[in-house]
């Protein structure tokens, strides 16, 4: 009996590990499929008859994106304006999640369920005012400009992560950090940011990701100076032509180095993920 039930077990152990096999397989096949065409000859990318595996690797596709695109400039801008817009929208929000969370009062709750409402609301609806504002503020087409937008739209999602991480804490902490002298900001810099850095990895990563991935207010604040690669990738489509060579080699840049940091941070992710889920 117990020989079966072990049977029936590993049975079914197989069966969910090739069930896993099979969707990772589904979802990483089309990346897989864009970086094998951006490392193909530029007559296989457009052939007809298309093949996972280019008959010879080059590298062809992706000196030719940099020499019809300013590629570099593009991802510099990406860079500074996802990076400058994460750390301001996760350090102003966890401040706002964590007075939420110690301080609570009708007036909190009123803001957060307005801070709920402001994060529900699709970014096309607010794209057009928010455009409105820059140009009035004579920012448009500045990295500044993408940061403010960034950090406006990163803030209420990140008070919304936090505010969890921030309630699992016991509040003795605050009142030891305050016997030992610290002021609310103190304890609030000195022993709770510390202390929740799993869940600021986290947020982090998302805001990032928020940022970096953003096409929509990229195409509407900048034009020339501060393009960010996502508005840069539209430009191989043309009216006439369609350069999918460079266009794959620089996804392909584009997408690996966020990939690979992903993978690199996966268990910070878990453990940030998890961490504000269960309360004692």
């Amino acid at each position: 009996m117990n020989a079966s039930i072990r049977q029936r077990t590993k049975a079914g152990s197989i069966l969910v590990q090739l069930t896993t096999a099979l969707f990772v397989i589904a979802f990483l096949f089309p990346y897989i499929y864009l970086i094998m065409t951006s490392l193909k000859p530029s007559m296989e990318v457009i052939s007809t008859t298309p093949t996972l595996l280019p008959s010879a690797f080059t590298l062809d596709s992706f000196r030719t994106m940099f020499d019809v695109l300013p590629v570099g400039k593009y991802i510099g801008n990406s860079f500074i304006t996802a990076i400058s817009s994460t750390v301001v929208s996760v350090f102003l929000g966890s401040l706002a999640a964590y007075g939420l969370s110690r301080f609570s009062s009708r007036i909190g709750n009123l803001f957060l369920l307005l801070t709920l409402a402001v994060r529900m609301v699709p970014l096309i609806s607010v794209a057009v005012p928010m455009y409105g504002i820059i140009n009035r503020l004579g920012l448009y087409d500045t990295k500044t400009a993408l940061i403010l937008v960034y950090t406006s739209i990163n803030i209420p999602f990140v008070i919304w992560m936090m505010i969890g991480f921030f309630d699992g804490l016991p509040k003795e902490l605050d009142e030891s950090a305050r016997v030992d002298g610290c002021g609310k900001f103190g304890a609030f810099m000195r022993i709770i940011l510390p202390i929740s850095l799993p869940g600021l990895a986290t947020t982090a990563i998302f805001s990032y990701m928020l940022s970096w991935n953003d096409f929509l207010m990229a195409l509407m604040m900048s034009s020339t100076t501060a393009k960010t690669l996502p508005v840069g990738l539209s430009e191989f489509l043309g009216a006439y032509n369609l350069d999918l060579g460079p266009m794959t080699a620089a996804a392909v840049l584009f997408s690996l180095p966020v990939m690979l940091f992903s993978v690199m941070i996966q268990r910070y992710i878990v453990s940030g993920m998890t961490m504000g889920a269960v309360k004692e």
